[in-house]
């Protein structure tokens, strides 16, 4: 009545009246408050007391301190709640695997992309029910790999959604291991990469009719690159020179087919093109193979990649 809190004074006083019917009670936990009402977590073992006639009277309490424990014990759960609500509302797809495969994580992105809710998913076979057949080998080496600690970083595989929409994903697969240290699953940490693959492949499409375009053209198209070796040569140039794509691939355009009189004139139009700088309609004598002259009107024009660089 005096030195448990009130919200404790039951369950003490049930150990205590539990100790004098002859019952031990093992590691009961409750707040004990200070003098200076500093609360002090306690571990308590309460014993009967015997005389030495064996009479019962009284009880023997023999308690431990577990307050810096109960701390450490509380701010594990608040970075674990906090690590939980991380991993659920990420802005990535992310699901976990026990060691048998079936799923024991699967956040809000990951149902937001597959249409697949968590409830829908737990503890079934992620790669046997919604790998596609296809994938499935691919998948599950990934993740047999990471079970066995191999991680893996940047896997591509398409994951098929509920309504059949095609998702591609890129996967990075990690060991997941239990407080002991020992292998308890697999994380799998996914980003959505559909339009990107999209857009790779629009990239794509456009490249190669633009291949088709200049090997195609009315016109002769050839290209170099910055130590001016031939790097491009179509079709009308083929036709009009008399050389093929294969002869002249590789090989220095001006010293090898340009005629003596021109090579200084026309390698000042292609230096100026590497420095960054259009010549239209320049011309020039080009001979054929079979020593033919042909009259040559030449627009040349840097040539970028896609990072920017000539």
């Amino acid at each position: 009545q005096e030195f448990i809190s009130a919200e404790f004074k039951t369950s003490v006083q049930r150990v205590l009246n539990n100790a004098l019917t002859g019952q031990n009670t093992a590691n009961f936990e409750f707040p004990l408050y200070t003098k200076d009402r500093r609360a002090v977590e306690v571990l308590l073992n309460a014993t009967p007391r015997i005389d030495s006639m064996g009479k019962l009277v009284g009880v023997v309490g023999v308690g431990q301190d577990i307050t810096d424990k109960k701390q450490a014990e509380t701010e594990l759960t608040r970075v674990a709640d906090d690590l939980r609500a991380l991993i659920d509302t990420a802005n990535a797809p992310i699901f976990g695997i026990d060691t048998k495969g079936n799923v024991n994580e699967w956040n809000q992105k990951a149902a937001e992309i597959t249409g697949r809710s968590k409830e829908e998913v737990m503890g079934h076979d992620l790669v046997a029910e919604f790998i596609e057949p296809e994938f499935r080998d691919s998948v599950k080496t990934v993740l047999d790999n990471a079970l066995n600690g191999i991680v893996t970083a940047n896997f591509e595989f398409p994951l098929y959604t509920k309504q059949g929409t095609r998702v591609d994903v890129l996967l990075n697969a990690t060991t997941r291991r239990d407080g002991n240290g020992n292998v308890s699953g697999v994380v799998g940490v996914g980003q959505d990469i559909t339009e990107r693959k999209v857009a790779e492949k629009q990239s794509e499409t456009i490249a190669n009719d633009l291949t088709k375009l200049i090997d195609t053209a009315n016109a002769p198209i050839f290209g170099i690159d910055t130590n001016g070796f031939v790097n491009e040569w179509n079709q009308k140039a083929a036709e009009i020179t008399g050389f093929s794509k294969e002869e002249v691939m590789g090989r220095d355009l001006v010293q090898e087919f340009i005629s003596a009189e021109f090579r200084i004139s026309v390698q000042v139009v292609l230096n100026n093109a590497l420095q960054g700088h259009n010549t239209a309609n320049f011309e020039f004598t080009l001979y054929t193979k079979d020593h033919h002259a042909a009259e040559v009107l030449l627009n040349a024009t840097p040539r970028i990649d896609s990072n920017g660089k000539l």
